[in-house]
Parts: C-alpha cells; structure tokens; sequence
C-alpha cells in the first residue's frame, strides 16, 4: 500500500534530471509522450500485484519523483512479458525503463530491503560477471541467506528433490575466458 504522506512533495524536492536521465537509456526515448491512457497497468499481469501501476510510475518518472520511483516494488515485480511495450500507442519501452530503473535502484543501493528479486539480480549479475555462467544452486544459496535463513531451510526438502531428480545441479561452471568476459563487462560499464 501507498503511504500517502510520501505522495505530498515541494517542487523542489523533484529530481529535474530524472526524466532526462531515463530518456538517455535504450528504449526511453519516447517517454515523454506518454499520454497516460493506461493501457501498459490495463495489460500488465502483474499490475494487481504492484503497489505503483506502471502508468503511475510513468507519470512519476516524468515528474521526477526519483525517489519513490526507485523503492517501488512495482520496478521489481514487472515480468518482461513486454505486454506493455507491445501494446503502447505512442511506443515507449516500458520492459526497458523497468530494467533501467532496476539498475538505477541497484546502483543507487534504495531497493526494497530483505526483498529477494533485488538481491536475486544483484548476486546473479556478480556470478555471471566472475564466471561467465550462472550456478543456481549457488544462487539460490546466496539470494536465502542475505533475505531469510529460515525460510532458505524450510525449502531444504524442496531442494533435495529437485536435486534428487537431477534439476537442480550442485556444479558450479565457468566458461574457458572467463577473464576475457570481465574486460568486456569491465569496458561496457565504463570503469576502470
């Protein structure tokens, strides 16, 4: 649920630069002239489980209430189903400036804490950037141990037969250049 106290902002609490910020990234573009006719909350499967539809969080970008914007569990929740995007009458990549926004909360470290598709995209990330494949088990074990031990045991059963079966594997693979690949992401992001 919203708090509507958080709703209420002075125009100079706003982050002028937001908008430009996600108009910058692939897919935003078009932001702007979102229209706010609601088809992206009206088609999203996910919207009756967000707390911010995604057209609100359209308006809310444009407007430039960062803040909100990023510890919303709305960004978190959007399924790439590209529901949204597909059926936008003025074409704004919605899925894309979920994903930015995602990163952006990842960067800026104001993601919902203890929530586990957060720390999920987080620790998957530093695996495939370190081994150039990703180990489920391993990240499975990761992601439960930074949002709930108790509930990673309470699964102990679950994991034991999808191990069992053979659908869940205990190796942990890595690719032939693997330092090869963290150059590239090194270069991609930009640092140094």
């Amino acid at each position: 649920m919203i708090d509507l106290s958080r709703k209420v902002k002075y125009q100079e609490e706003l982050d002028k630069n937001f908008l430009s910020e996600m108009e910058s990234i692939d897919g935003g573009e078009n932001l702007r002239n979102c229209i706010q006719c609601g088809t992206c909350s009206g088609i999203c499967p996910m919207s009756i489980y967000m707390d911010i539809p995604p057209r609100k969080i359209i308006a809310m970008v444009k407007e430039g209430f960062k803040e909100e914007v990023l510890t919303s569990f709305t960004i978190w929740l959007c399924a790439s189903c590209y529901a949204c995007s597909v059926h936008c009458p003025e074409q704004i990549q919605i899925t894309d400036i979920m994903y930015a926004l995602k990163r952006k909360a990842i960067e800026e470290k104001v993601y919902p804490k203890r929530f586990p598709i957060p720390i999920l995209s987080r620790e998957f990330f530093k695996m495939v950037i370190k081994r150039g494949r990703n180990s489920e088990f391993r990240l499975i074990i990761k992601v439960w141990l930074k949002v709930s031990i108790a509930k990673m045991l309470s699964m102990t059963s679950l994991g034991w037969d999808l191990i069992r079966t053979k659908r869940l594997s205990l190796r942990s693979d890595r690719i032939k250049n693997h330092k090869e690949l963290a150059i590239i992401m090194k270069n991609l992001n930009g640092t140094s």
